[in-house]
């Protein structure tokens, strides 16, 4: 009973915080800007999303597709270092089942690499100004995001099994599912970048 009540507190919490960032207010758009980031997300597996996510920053971004895929680098980092938050609190609840507990203890380390990598490529993101080494930087930064989309993919999949069914994955999976797709969402626009200043598409 102390586990069950102390996911539906994490739950609850995470609900507000989602409403309150919601329903804050958002600067005006500009229907270029906004239409450069509508145009560009239908690169990405989950244009609705990528939209959703970005379009708030268009008047910052403007038609640039490098702040643009920065800008994708950082909404994802800051959601996968909230969900990293979330695995440990998730981590210290009593009585979990013994799998359960194996498991959000791989996802504490895996979203915490995840984290780490991100972080990587959003720093290395200022040294893609091209030249003869913007190829090798660009290499380096979608190498980072996509073993940090690795790391969260095996996040979820060692909650499989209708043996591990309960509230608990059903919270990590939620979260997890977002920034899977997010960090998704980023690869592509980073890829899009790239190809973007040397012609070739990258895969």
């Amino acid at each position: 009973m102390e586990g069950t009540f102390a996911v539906s507190a994490i739950t609850t919490l995470f609900f507000l915080i989602q409403l309150l960032c919601f329903t804050s207010g958002f600067p005006a758009y500009d229907d270029q800007d906004t239409e450069y980031i509508k145009t560009s997300c239908t690169n990405t597996t989950y244009p609705r999303l990528c939209y959703r996510s970005l379009a708030i920053y268009a008047s910052k971004i403007k038609s640039d597709p490098k702040l643009l895929a920065k800008t994708a680098l950082n909404v994802t980092f800051v959601s996968t270092r909230s969900t990293a938050r979330l695995m440990k609190r998730i981590s210290r609840i009593h009585n979990l089942r013994p799998r359960v507990a194996g498991a959000v203890a791989d996802c504490v380390e895996l979203v915490g690499d995840s984290v780490d990598e991100l972080q990587g490529s959003i720093g290395e993101m200022d040294h893609a100004r091209g030249g003869p080494n913007f190829g090798l930087v660009m290499n380096d930064i979608q190498t980072w995001v996509s073993a940090a989309l690795t790391d969260d993919d095996t996040c979820m999949d060692g909650f499989d099994g209708k043996a591990m069914n309960g509230r608990v994955k059903i919270l990590v999976r939620k979260h997890i599912l977002r920034v899977c797709r997010l960090t998704s969402n980023a690869l592509a626009l980073v890829n899009n970048y790239a190809s973007s200043q040397t012609g070739a598409p990258l895969p």
